[in-house]
């Protein structure tokens, strides 16, 4: 098991960027894929972006693609998610996900959660 936390998360205006942070405790960070969701009140968690062990594949929903970027630094048992060209519609809240073996993007496949940051988006 390893434990997670969120962080970086806030207010920003259309157009602007956000940088979350997820860092890893417990077991061997770098034996995990790590996997970005997010939740809007009232609807399901979503896929947002996913990065494998030595950060060297990534996947990303299509909503996201050409704006924000994955990437992790396994030194500081670290991932990051770069937000660029921000848009109302990705006000949620932000969760990092682990799971080992390959990257998914749904959400059943990960097994140890964050508690969430949120990000807010406004016009």
């Amino acid at each position: 098991q390893v434990q997670l936390r969120e962080s970086g998360g806030g207010l920003a205006q259309a157009g602007g960027s956000l940088r979350l942070t997820c860092a890893a405790s417990g077991r061997t960070f770098s034996y995990y894929a790590v996997g970005w969701f997010r939740q809007r009140p009232g609807k399901e968690r979503q896929f947002v972006a996913a990065i494998n062990q030595s950060g060297g594949s990534t996947d990303s929903a299509d909503s996201v693609k050409g704006r924000f970027t994955i990437s992790r630094d396994n030194a500081k048992n670290t991932v990051y998610l770069q937000m660029n060209s921000l848009k109302p519609d990705d006000t949620a809240v932000y969760y990092c996900a682990a799971r080992l073996g390959a990257i998914r993007g749904y959400d059943l496949a990960y097994n140890d959660w964050g508690q969430g940051t949120q990000v807010t988006v406004s016009s």
